[in-house]
C-alpha cells in the first residue's frame, strides 16, 4: 500500500461506502419520480414539483455522491493497487462504469421531463427502475464475497 493513503485506508473506505450509499439512494429514487411524472399533466403543480425534486436530487445529491464514490474508490486503488489483481475487481469496475453511464442516461431523461418532452411510458421507467438494483446487488457481491 502507498503509505500516505495506507494509513487512512479504512477512513477512505468508510467515506467510499457513505458516498456509494448516497449515490444509490438517488439512483433508486430518480426513476421512481419519473414513473410519477409520466402521469402528471404538463405545467401542473405536480409536474413542476416533480421537476424541482428531480433537478435537486440529481444536482445536489446524486452528482456529488457519484463523484465522491469515484474519488474514494480511486484513492482505495491508489493505496492498494493489488486490488486489480483479482477478477472480481474487474467485474466490479465494469459494473461501476455501467452505473455511471446509467446515471448519465437518467440525467438526460430529467432534461426531457424539464422541457415536457418525455415520450416514454410508466412501464418503461418501472423497468429501468430495476436496473440500478440489479447492478448494486452484483457490485456488493463482487466487493464483499470476492467470488473470483
Amino acid at each position: 500500500m502507498i503509505d500516505i493513503f495506507g494509513q487512512y485506508y479504512n477512513w477512505i473506505k468508510a467515506l467510499h461506502v457513505i458516498a456509494v450509499m448516497s449515490w444509490m439512494a438517488g439512483m433508486l429514487y430518480l426513476p421512481r419520480l419519473y414513473v410519477y411524472h409520466v402521469d402528471a399533466k404538463k405545467d401542473s403543480d405536480l409536474s413542476n414539483t416533480l421537476k424541482t425534486m428531480e433537478r435537486r436530487l440529481l444536482r445536489f445529491i446524486m452528482n456529488p455522491a457519484m463523484m465522491l464514490s469515484w474519488l474514494f474508490g480511486i484513492l482505495m486503488i491508489a493505496a492498494n493497487p493489488s486490488l486489480f489483481d483479482n477478477g472480481w475487481m474487474h467485474v466490479k469496475f465494469v459494473l461501476v462504469v455501467l452505473m455511471t453511464i446509467l446515471h448519465m442516461i437518467f440525467a438526460k431523461w430529467r432534461k426531457e421531463f424539464e422541457v415536457d418532452k418525455n415520450s416514454r411510458s410508466v412501464k418503461f421507467y418501472k423497468i429501468w427502475n430495476e436496473a440500478p438494483t440489479v447492478m448494486l446487488i452484483l457490485i456488493v457481491i463482487m466487493a464483499i464475497a470476492e467470488p473470483f
